[in-house]
């Protein structure tokens, strides 16, 4: 293996900071190199293989930047090889990522698991990286210049990492020929909006993911045709929905019209403003999960309701609204069409927050944002091998923990893994 002399150094150091027994510590090289045999004969060429697993040792490594020139100097390779190899190797990263997901489901997988759904901009200088313009950036909270990746994500009690990833390519891209042939966009990619495009991620693999939930946040649950779409292709879903969204209330004692003697539907009326005016008794406590200073508990209600959508009243829904105990609520709200007692609807919109924690991990510890890449292909190039680094890490970290490790000597580790 390339820098495994530096890599064995490395560990050696590891084991004078942290109390993981050496034991631990030894196999974890060993580890990597196992892991990575299982998808090295997705890689047709000899060559291919070998910048593989220098790749993916760069991203679990702790240079300041994990993009491909100092990956390749660390391992005293010429840069233009490992380039080619993610910037324009013909190899086949869906054909990895249908390999990494069974690998996940022998892992992780519970009938009853959650998958998540979310998007990630990345911030990106000028006009040249495909599907690059000035959009909304959720990492940096304001429109910027990025791309726009989406993303699912797989939730179990066992585990959750990043399953799939697409670019979102903007009409702009979609409809100029000579940006889509400079940036080697597929020529039968059309433009979808970014919820379609999560929709169709969803069709194409859900099947392979045991799960009974999807979860996803605003971007989403305030889309009538996300929730539409999910209902057609057999979904359970749980979606974020903004606190001033008009609802209706379906089940509440009706009063009768003094004109007609007849009983009047209720009114929309904003869901915060009306989930504010509940006593306290309506709501539940409802545990999540024990923390370092006690069990996390929330206060939780749910409700049949309908919202409008494109002017017309949709279909019936339940809607699950949660709030910390004290005297200023953080209130959030759910849209599901699942049947579910209350406490399975805590859990499973409990698991959003998840698919941030793997973008943070990603982010930090595999070198997510750290690409120079500008073609279609080399974006997702880079994003498998991203993939691989983080479900490497969970499997670590999940071996770590059976053998009752210091969760703090474990992030040590973790981090430092490979030079």
């Amino acid at each position: 293996m390339y820098a495994m002399q530096s890599s064995q150094a490395n560990a050696e150091l590891i084991l004078k900071d942290c109390q993981i027994p050496t034991e631990l510590l030894a196999p974890l090289l060993a580890h990597l190199s196992s892991f990575a045999s299982r998808y090295q004969p997705l890689l047709a060429r000899s060559e291919q293989r070998k910048h593989y697993l220098v790749v993916l040792e760069g991203l679990l490594g702790n240079a300041p930047s994990k993009t491909l020139e100092p990956i390749a100097t660390e391992h005293d390779l010429p840069r233009r090889p490992i380039q080619r190899f993610v910037g324009a190797g013909k190899w086949d990263d869906k054909a990895v990522m249908t390999e990494l997901r069974r690998h996940v489901v022998e892992e992780i997988s519970e009938p009853d698991g959650v998958i998540t759904l979310d998007s990630s901009g990345f911030e990106k200088k000028g006009d040249e990286s495909c599907g690059v313009k000035r959009q909304w950036c959720g990492r940096l909270g304001k429109q910027d210049n990025c791309q726009v990746g989406m993303y699912l994500g797989y939730v179990t009690r066992k585990g959750h990492t990043l399953v799939d990833h697409e670019l979102v390519v903007p009409k702009e891209w979609c409809e100029d020929a000579g940006k889509r042939v400079k940036c080697d966009v597929p020529s039968d990619l059309v433009f979808r909006p970014s919820w379609e495009v999560a929709t169709d991620m969803l069709a194409r693999h859900g099947s392979e993911l045991p799960h009974r939930w999807v979860v996803a946040d605003e971007e989403f649950g305030k889309s009538g045709d996300f929730r539409e779409r999910m209902r057609k292709q057999g979904e359970h879903y749980v979606a974020t929905v903004a606190a001033n969204r008009l609802i209706r209330l379906i089940d509440p004692p009706l009063r009768c019209s003094r004109r007609t003697g007849k009983p009047k539907k209720p009114a929309f009326q904003q869901v915060q403003k009306w989930a504010s005016a509940l006593p306290a008794n309506r709501f539940r406590s409802v545990w999540i999960r024990d923390g370092e200073k006690g069990p996390i508990e929330v206060l939780a209600l749910i409700v049949r309701v309908q919202v409008k959508h494109k002017g017309r009243i949709g279909e019936a829904e339940t809607l699950l609204v949660t709030k910390q105990r004290g005297p200023t609520p953080d209130w959030h709200f759910w849209l599901t069409n699942g049947e579910a007692p209350l406490e399975e609807f805590v859990r499973v919109a409990a698991a959003r927050h998840t698919i941030e924690e793997d973008f943070g991990r990603a982010k930090g510890d595999a070198g997510m944002e750290d690409y120079e890449v500008r073609s279609y292909v080399g974006w997702h190039h880079h994003m498998t091998l991203v993939l691989m680094a983080l479900f490497f890490l969970v499997l670590e970290q999940r071996g770590i923990a059976k053998k009752n490790c210091d969760n703090s000597a474990a992030g040590r580790v973790r981090n430092s893994l490979l030079p």
